[in-house]
């Protein structure tokens, strides 16, 4: 199987932990690209950075590498092996998934090095 494309999105994102019953702003609902976790401990949100998230821990600075779908449920590996990738270029990530497919998050600080680590390896990552 041939390894995926992926294309970097330009929105800067930011990552928050929430308690469980505060209420998502709508701000958030309403923007381009989030994404909502919500547990018994916890509600964790990722969104663009200008949206101002009344949040207990936010972690800034981020940016996402989306692989290019759909991708189908009987795929496997997948998220795992670009994981790896990233991993042995010591290279941390924060992974979320949606019906279609997957985004690998990479500190923005890091993502020119999560590139050329995943080219090296044969992904193809578009950046425009």
């Amino acid at each position: 199987m041939p390894k995926q494309t992926l294309q970097l999105l330009d929105a800067q994102l930011t990552i928050h932990s929430l308690p469980p019953e505060q209420s998502i702003p709508s701000q958030v609902l309403d923007s381009e690209l989030f994404f909502i976790g919500k547990t018994a401990d916890e509600v964790s949100i990722v969104c663009l950075s200008e949206i101002d998230v009344d949040s207990e821990e936010a972690e800034p600075g981020w940016q996402a590498l989306e692989v290019l779908g759909p991708l189908g449920f009987s795929l496997t590996g997948i998220l795992s092996n670009i994981s790896g990738v990233l991993a042995n270029a010591n290279i941390s990530i924060f992974a979320v998934s949606t019906f279609e497919t997957d985004y690998i998050m990479v500190k923005a600080l890091h993502i020119n090095e999560a590139i050329k680590a995943l080219r090296k390896n044969g992904y193809k990552v578009l950046t425009d």
